[in-house]
């Protein structure tokens, strides 16, 4: 790495603990790994980017992600230099690019290069959220725009150079990969792929897909060559004539078998001061999604996107040249909206939050009737997993409400079709994403009262949004079964699990039980937006009766300062108390006004460094509970919040996806690695209150409009 190269880089608005490069679905999750436990400082050149998960074999997180070589050499009167990646060709690294800057916002990752003080690069990876637009939304994409201008007024013979490598088709480096190249009405394209096929990876249960196609594009210009090849032939190629051989390799190998790559030149000619941009993009292509066990049993659900592409061709064609359309509203919306209701800090961290949280999810089904899949992502990989589906509700409240309901639709659809032989809700649809085959036995984790509160709420947050009563009504009677769950055990949960199942279980749990006696409330208003009068009745009266006698056994009175304790138990424990979001959220004024006041003036005596912890067992706290405590806080603790989490992002060693969970004090990993999880969609808890109804029957008035 070149000398005081970190020192000379800038960040804005935050330097990251990994940045995303190509963020866009639960297996397009690339990212240029950052933090000081194994990570780049931030600079681009020098550093191989790497998916999520670690190689495999090995375990899941390792201490870095798995390779996905993306290689980028520029030349420049002769002289080649490295802009991306680490490439060693014939024992030569060529010298690297100076990083100044970089920056990012919701959509785009942008560094600025300095060649030789000859030339500028603007290097800009964008991964589109296109939320209200569900045809964009359903393609799986990444844009990489390479902008060059010459710094010293001359002009200087430059010719660029980009590869992508097998290692993008699997995590596994035997496993082995093949490939061909098309040009077509304008777009040139590699194709890659694994050789041996498994369609769900019904060969075995894996975080990379074993099935699917990656497109790596550019315009088919005239001075534009490709080739494809082992790492060293194809890069040596480039280095000693500035172009490339338009030729295939046909053997067809393992991934680390003579490395296989597959690269574009383009010869830009005399670059003087007006810029000279190329685009490149890479599309991960899927005709079958998800394995669904729904209402007519096992299905094969389609990419949402073959609702409107007959060809991976002409979707990936839609893509290149959709480009111009990326206007970056989107950035501007979120980056406006969070420095309203939070500041600089709460933009910085929303911006980083938002690919992370749209590339948990994928969309599938057909455009009359689509589904919103889940990958509960490095914590065990299960699909829709209902408490994480939960917190990660903000965003999809703000960005659009109606994702709620596409996530939700798969899990309605199994349970009322027979296929969950319990009263409560099942906590997701299967143990391993994309196999969405659910628990038919009624197995799989028990957390009963967090999944029938969690789907009670999200259910009428959505409905509240959407003015979707038909929705509740269609829902109603197993809405009610979780209802009849929560009146019987939520009061005084016994010995149990909740979303936090990380601590282990407890009884008592003060939180839990606000979750469910607020979920009683939210039926209470479902029954009477659904003309079930005498229901609303009876549920507001058991919730109302439950919030007084909660009060009693949860507050811990005699404290200096009071404050809700973590179970009943215990007077000397504390946690904090995100499950009261929900009432705010859904309009319900349930609980008190004195028990928001009464936390938002404690939980600043229990800080730390970066943040509050979860509870009294440890030191870990959860950034998406972090930001959904914040949103209900008085303005002093709720900015206090928010700089916490801002300040831990600058500064934390981690160095992968944005972790969720952390040490307070060290700002280091927890005992569990949480890694680019969904859930970071939780930070937008403030933005989802943005126009929450102020009575519980009432439509918001807020429109998300990017």
């Amino acid at each position: 790495m070149a000398a005081g190269a970190t020192a000379a880089s800038t960040f804005s608005p935050a330097r990251p603990p990994a940045i995303p490069l190509a963020v866009r679905s639960p297996y397009m999750n690339t990212w240029l790994e950052v933090g000081s436990d194994g990570g780049s400082g931030g600079l681009l050149p020098g550093y191989w980017p790497r998916f999520w998960a670690g190689p495999q074999p090995g375990p899941v997180d390792g201490s870095n992600g798995a390779v996905t070589a993306w290689t980028g050499i520029i030349k420049v009167d002769g002289t080649s230099y490295t802009w991306m990646g680490a490439p060693n060709i014939n024992g030569v690294s060529p010298t690297l690019v100076t990083q100044t800057s970089f920056e990012y916002t919701s959509q785009r990752s942008t560094f600025i290069m300095n060649v030789a003080r000859k030339v500028s690069m603007n290097v800009t990876f964008i991964s589109p959220v296109t939320p209200t637009d569900l045809k964009k939304q359903s393609v799986i994409g990444t844009y990489l725009q390479v902008t060059v201008a010459s710094l010293d007024g001359a002009t200087h013979s430059t010719q660029l150079y980009t590869d992508t490598s097998a290692e993008w088709v699997s995590i596994h480096a035997t496993d082995v990969a093949q490939w061909s190249f098309s040009s077509e009405n304008g777009i040139a394209s590699h194709k890659s792929w694994r050789q041996t096929q498994s369609e769900f990876n019904a060969d075995y249960a894996d975080d990379a897909a074993h099935w699917g196609n990656w497109y790596w594009s550019t315009a088919a210009s005239s001075g534009m060559t490709y080739q494809s090849g082992s790492d060293v032939t194809v890069r040596q190629g480039f280095l000693t004539s500035g172009k490339l051989s338009n030729s295939q390799d046909t053997n067809y190998r393992a991934i680390n078998n003579a490395y296989p790559v597959f690269a574009f030149a383009n010869d830009l000619g005399n670059v003087g001061t007006t810029p000279v941009t190329t685009l490149y993009t890479i599309v991960h292509a899927q005709q079958n999604a998800i394995n669904f066990n729904g209402a007519s049993g096992l299905t094969k659900v389609p990419s949402l996107w073959t609702s409107y592409f007959s060809t991976d061709l002409s979707m990936v064609e839609f893509f290149y040249k959709d480009y111009p359309t990326k206007t970056g509203q989107i950035d501007a919306k979120i980056a406006a909206d969070s420095l309203a209701a939070g500041g600089q800090d709460y933009l910085i961290i929303n911006a980083l939050s938002t690919r992370q949280a749209f590339a948990g999810v994928q969309l599938c089904g057909a455009a009359e009737k689509p589904y919103l899949f889940l990958k509960e992502i490095s914590s065990d990989g299960n699909i829709q997993t209902v408490d994480v589906i939960f917190p990660s509700l903000p965003i999809f409240l703000y960005t659009n409400p109606v994702l709620v309901k596409y996530m939700l639709d798969p899990l309605y659809e199994n349970q009322e079709a027979g296929k969950f032989p319990q009263t409560y809700s099942l906590h997701d649809l299967g143990a391993n994403y994309p196999n969405a085959v659910g628990h038919p036995s009624g197995d799989g984790e028990e957390m009963p009262v967090e999944e029938c509160g969690n789907m009670i709420i999200a259910t009428l947050a959505y409905a509240q949004r959407a003015s979707d009563t038909a929705y509740l009504t269609a829902h109603y009677n197993i809405l009610k079964q979780w209802t009849g769950y929560l009146v019987t055990d939520s009061l005084i949960p016994d010995n149990q699990l909740s979303t936090d199942d990380f601590q282990g279980k407890l009884s008592n749990q003060t939180n839990l039980a606000l979750k469910g006696i607020i979920a009683i409330e939210a039926m209470a208003t479902i029954s009477k937006l659904t003309g079930n009068a005498a229901d609303a009745a009876n549920f507001s009266s058991i919730a109302k009766d439950y919030i007084t006698k909660w009060q009693g056994f949860a507050v811990v009175k005699d404290a200096n300062p009071p404050h809700t304790n973590l179970h009943y138990q215990d007077p000397a424990s504390h946690g904090l108390l995100y499950n009261l979001y929900a009432d705010k959220l859904l309009g319900l004024s349930l609980v008190p006004q004195s028990v928001y006041d009464m936390q938002s003036t404690f939980y600043p005596t229990v800080t730390q460094k970066y943040g509050i912890p979860l509870d009294t067992r440890n030191f870990f706290t959860k950034s998406d509970w972090l930001m959904w405590t914040a949103a209900i806080a008085g303005t002093t603790t709720k900015a206090m919040m928010i700089n916490k989490l801002a300040t831990w992002i600058n500064e934390t060693p981690t160095n992968r996806g944005l972790t969720d969970l952390y040490n307070t004090q060290s700002g280091d990993w927890a005992n569990n690695h949480f890694i680019a999880r969904p859930v970071v969609g939780g930070h937008f808890a403030l933005l989802a209150l943005n126009g929450a109804p102020t009575n519980a029957g009432a439509r918001r008035g807020v429109e998300f409009k990017a």
